[in-house]
Formats: C-alpha cells, sequence, structure tokens
C-alpha cells in the first residue's frame, strides 16, 4: 500500500511534486523508501536537484530560555539538473538510509507525545528552494530497544514522557538525542525522583545511557548520576534485561558519580 503526501506546486504555472511512501513505518539502522513524482505544469522549468531527508522537531535549551527547531538529517539526492518540460511525468524512486540514533515515536501502536519525525523532500530550483512537504514517518523501536522499555515497565517505571534535545552526548552521532523519562516505583522513590534513557544504538547493538535525578537528604543536595549499559541486538530477554537494568539503577540511585 502507498502512502501520499501532500501535493506542492513550484510557483505560478509550475511543475506539481508528490511524494509516495511505500510503507510510514521504519525502524533506527532501517530504510525509507518510496518515490517522487513531479508533474510539468505550464511552462517549462529547471530543476538543480531534488532531495529527501529526515526531520525531526527538537527542544532547544539556552539559559532560562526553550524553543523548538526543525532540524533535518540524513539527506540523500533523488536526482540531480533536468528541466520539467510542460505536462511531462517523472517518476523518481528514492530509498533513504535511518540513522541508527534516529528517535523512536511510536511502542507497540502508541505515539509518544512530542515526538515528531518526517520525511521533508525539496525540490532546489536555480536562485531559491522549495520548502517542500513533510510526510509523517513512524519509527519504531528495534527489539532491543523495546526489550529496555518492556523491562522497564515491569519493573515498576511508569513512562512520563519523551523528547528531543539539541546537543550532543559521548557516543552520539547525531546533533540531537532523545530522552525517554520515567518515573521511578514506589521502592525507589526515596532516592530517585526520575529515570531519564536515552539509546544511542548501531550496528551491533546499543548503549543505554541511564540518568537518574536523585533526591537529596537532610544533609545532601539532590543531583543527576548517570551510567550506561551496553546491550547486543540479541539482548531480547526481558527477565535478563530487566535484572541488568535494575541493579544499575539502583547503585545510581546510591552514588555520588558518575559510572
Amino acid at each position: 500500500m502507498a502512502f501520499r503526501g501532500i501535493m506542492a506546486r513550484l510557483g505560478p504555472g509550475g511543475a506539481a511534486v508528490e511524494t509516495v511512501l511505500d510503507r510510514p513505518d521504519t525502524t533506527p539502522g532501517g530504510t525509507v523508501t518510496g518515490t517522487v513524482h513531479v508533474t510539468g505544469g505550464t511552462v517549462a522549468q529547471d530543476v538543480a536537484e531534488v532531495r529527501v531527508a529526515l526531520q525531526a522537531t527538537v527542544e532547544v535549551e539556552s539559559g532560562d530560555s526553550s524553543w523548538r527547531e526543525e532540524v533535518t538529517f540524513g539527506t540523500v539526492a533523488v536526482a540531480g539538473a533536468a528541466r520539467v518540460d510542460p505536462r511531462a511525468r517523472h517518476a523518481l524512486p528514492f530509498r533513504l538510509p535511518v540513522p541508527w540514533q534516529c528517535p523512536v515515536t511510536a511502542i507497540d501502536g502508541w505515539h509518544l507525545r512530542g515526538m515528531r519525525v518526517g520525511l521533508r523532500t525539496r525540490v532546489v530550483i536555480p536562485g531559491s528552494v522549495d520548502p517542500g512537504d513533510l510526510d509523517p514517518v513512524t519509527v519504531l523501536p528495534l527489539p532491543v530497544q523495546r526489550t529496555v522499555l518492556q523491562a522497564l515497565d515491569g519493573l515498576g517505571f511508569a513512562f512520563r514522557g519523551a523528547d528531543v534535545e539539541k546537543g550532543r552526548i559521548r557516543g552520539s552521532e547525531l546533533p540531537f538525542y532523545q530522552e525517554v523519562e520515567f518515573a521511578p516505583p514506589p521502592g525507589l522513590r526515596g532516592r530517585v525522583r526520575e529515570l531519564e534513557v536515552t539509546f544511542l544504538a548501531d550496528p551491533q547493538g546499543v548503549d543505554v545511557v541511564l540518568e537518574v535525578d536523585r533526591r537529596g537528604g537532610l544533609l545532601s543536595e539532590g543531583r543527576d548520576v548517570g551510567g550506561r549499559l551496553r546491550l547486543a541486538h540479541t539482548d531480547t530477554d526481558v527477565r535478563a534485561v530487566a535484572a541488568q537494568l535494575d541493579a544499575a539503577v539502583r547503585q545510581l540511585g546510591a552514588r555520588r558519580g558518575w559510572f
């Protein structure tokens, strides 16, 4: 089944552009495939390039202010320079690799509120760039990522929210990273305010970055402490992963430093 985007026109009397995705979902490390359809308008037009890219909504913080930006990544060229004659039709297939550290937007059919990733089609014409249209793309978790989320749920951590923050942490390959936030189970609420999880995936596996917001005591202030858990793509035993996560979070809740 094909999933059609919104048709865009390149100026008065210009060509019409429509992107059709082969399917609306993918995974980190996967691909997005489809076809860009270009139909000539009433006048001939020179096109310098047609390209597609993924785009994510990213939160930016600076001092006491915060705002959101649209950041593109994973760009590939679909076609080079060409002339589009009136009423001519062109079908331009594409295959866009999805970066391993692409944010996840849905889990088990449930959209993560605030997560927005889409495919942006841009047509470059001499002297300007068509802003293009954004076709939504659903990014599903890898099996090992889903295992981590299931393990945390089994341990009693409650999903609180998710966002994509601009910047880099050690091991990140994109100019942003995703944080998935959880409230602690009752047994940890005296020591942990919140757990934030970031997935840094690669072809061999995933670094699960854990950041614990600790509660302060009568004689100490709360602080954030963090650590990492390395898992292979084959680590999909929920009970085994839960045991590792439980040990790591409890250790972080008790420690004063970093892993």
